[in-house]
């Protein structure tokens, strides 16, 4: 063989070869036939009626606390409309139930955001096969609000009372974990809300610092989302445009959406 094919042949092998790891045991070593090639997770994906879907990575593992719920205070649950945060992060809240929208848990389980549905009785009840697969596909968080989603500011603590733990106690029953979150119809509320809220086991009554309604992203002050911002949206038939809208923004705004329950945890976080 020439000079120059026995060089170029020890090139090859060289460079074809796998650099030593004199230390490594062999459980190590790829095993013969494993991929080698490296995978990303993709930003966006195709989504259903042809549509594009954001697609957002976990910052942190979803379901492990970040941050403790304001303490009740005088038998009174505390109010949250925003959370305080020096990450990068925005929480997506969905309410009602009134439309059941077919596209609504592919296009949530395509972006990789875990909502926060808050639900009411009159329009989850006998709506399990709809609701449940939020619960159990993209791990979706279920909380209260409400039975008959009536206006609670002004009305006796009773009356407050039997819906608000009404609804939590169906709620737990139909997805087996009783909510934590309360949410008031319209965001309406007055010092009895608050004390039923606590009364019927919840820590915290939800607001909101932005909304989604037809496709556009509306918020409370300026003109963009910020960190800790907790936007409301709603099971309608502009779902997809709503959803699409809200994941569109976030990304505009340099945002991930996060779990909105891991930073009203009862359970302090371990750092």
């Amino acid at each position: 063989m020439p000079l120059i094919a026995v060089v170029l042949s020890v090139v090859l092998v060289a460079c074809t070869r796998a650099p030593s790891h004199p230390t490594a045991r062999p459980a190590d070593q790829p095993q013969a036939g494993s991929p080698t090639t490296t995978t990303t997770q993709p930003t966006a994906l195709p989504g259903p009626g042809g549509v594009v879907v954001p697609v957002f990575a976990q910052p942190y593992p979803f379901g492990t606390p970040q941050a403790t719920v304001p303490p009740t205070t005088d038998g009174l649950a505390p109010v949250v409309r925003h959370v305080e945060t020096d990450k990068p992060y925005v929480f997506i809240t969905m309410d009602d139930g009134a439309v059941r929208h077919p596209q609504a848990l592919e296009l949530i389980r395509l972006s990789g955001v875990r909502p926060t549905l808050f639900l009411n009785t009159r329009y989850a009840e006998g709506h399990n096969d709809y609701f449940k697969p939020f619960q159990t596909q993209v791990n979706a968080s279920v909380q209260a609000h409400t039975a008959t989603h009536p206006n609670l500011s002004g009305k006796p603590y009773a009356a407050q009372k039997q819906e608000i733990c009404g609804n939590a106690d169906f709620l737990g029953h139909e997805f087996g974990t009783r909510p934590t979150l309360f949410r008031p119809p319209f965001g309406n509320f007055d010092l009895n809300t608050r004390k039923a809220a606590a009364d019927c086991g919840m820590s915290a009554v939800v607001l909101w610092t932005a909304t989604v309604n037809d496709g556009v992203v509306q918020f409370q002050a300026g003109a963009k989302l910020n960190a800790g911002d907790i936007v409301l949206m709603h099971f309608r038939e502009t779902f997809p445009a709503d959803y699409l809208a809200f994941l569109n923004r976030a990304r505009q705004d340099g945002l991930t959406p996060v779990v909105l329950d891991d930073f009203l945890s009862s359970t302090p976080p371990q750092h």
